[in-house]
């Protein structure tokens, strides 16, 4: 049984929603236990890039998350001044910098992520074994359609 166009868009269009909604819902929670000053979605995006390619210069990122230089820039900028990211010279290119997490920035992505787990895993409590496991299921589809995108 095939999907009709409407069929798909309108399952596009829930499961948008409902992931946005899990990702705001805890982007929102983790503000109120994670201590500190809260970081912007856009840059814990940028030091999530960085954690994963140490040393990527800021046109890569920016292109990793679909922004422009000047918006990436501006990131790194507030991350650098918050002490979270360190810049350091490209030595092929003296114009271009090399971007680095810094140690409180390992330290507060391990909190970050040690938390956000914690909360999601509460939330995977209550749904039930039932829904669990069918969230487990879709995780491989999930990962695909990612990697489509």
């Amino acid at each position: 049984m095939s999907a009709t166009t409407s069929d798909t868009q309108a399952l596009a269009g829930e499961l948008m929603t409902v992931t946005a909604g899990i990702r705001r819902r805890v982007r929102r929670q983790l503000r109120q236990v994670l201590p500190g000053q809260p970081l912007p979605a856009a840059q814990v995006d940028l030091l999530i890039v960085v954690e994963a390619e140490p040393g990527i210069g800021v046109a890569a990122a920016a292109r990793a998350l679909h922004l422009a230089d000047n918006s990436v820039s501006a990131l790194v900028n507030s991350l650098a001044s918050a002490q979270l990211l360190r810049r350091e010279t490209d030595p092929a290119d003296r114009r271009a910098a090399r971007l680095y997490l810094t140690p409180a920035a390992r330290s507060w992505m391990a909190r970050y992520r040690q938390t956000r787990a914690e909360l999601v895993g509460q939330a995977l409590d209550q749904v039930g074994p039932a829904d669990r496991e069918t969230i487990e299921r879709a995780l491989p589809a999930l990962r695909r359609l990612l990697e489509a995108l």
